[in-house]
């Protein structure tokens, strides 16, 4: 999937579109993290990722080739800037909150699989009713990295 444009003008239009797209549906997404609703942000999950690869892309496109932009009017530059900045504000918030759930998530996978350890390995002590440590029947594995 690329842009199609036949001037300088009409690919700054375009990209100024796909910007605010882009934005609007990783906003979307943080809003769902904001109010603790994680399965709600994947609602749109195929469309951002589709819009993110086509904005990578472009991205990579102009950097190689600035040309392509070159000529477009002074108000689309400013529209496309503006955008490219709310779009960079609302990625950062973004980020912040997933590696917030991330790390909310890795705390609670923690917790237990140290108390499902902690129990796998509870001994009575001396006594009549005194009991070996049972030998744990499945691996708990922690991976450190999601």
């Amino acid at each position: 999937m690329a842009l199609h444009a036949n001037d300088s003008a009409h690919r700054m239009e375009q990209l100024v579109a796909l910007t605010e797209r882009l934005t609007s549906l990783i906003a979307e997404q943080l809003r769902a993290f904001e109010a603790h609703r994680p399965h709600d942000a994947a609602a749109n999950a195929d469309e951002t990722a589709r819009m993110a690869n086509l904005y990578r892309h472009e991205s990579l496109k102009v950097k190689a080739d600035p040309s392509l932009l070159a000529g477009a009017p002074a108000e689309l530059k400013e529209k496309l800037i503006v955008a490219t900045r709310a779009f960079d504000a609302v990625l950062a918030r973004h980020g912040r909150a997933v590696e917030a759930a991330k790390t909310i998530t890795e705390g609670l996978i923690r917790a237990i699989a140290e108390e499902v350890s902690r129990q796998r390995n509870a001994v009575a002590s001396y006594g009549p009713k005194a009991r070996q440590a049972p030998r744990p029947a499945t691996a708990v594995a922690l991976n450190r990295r999601a």
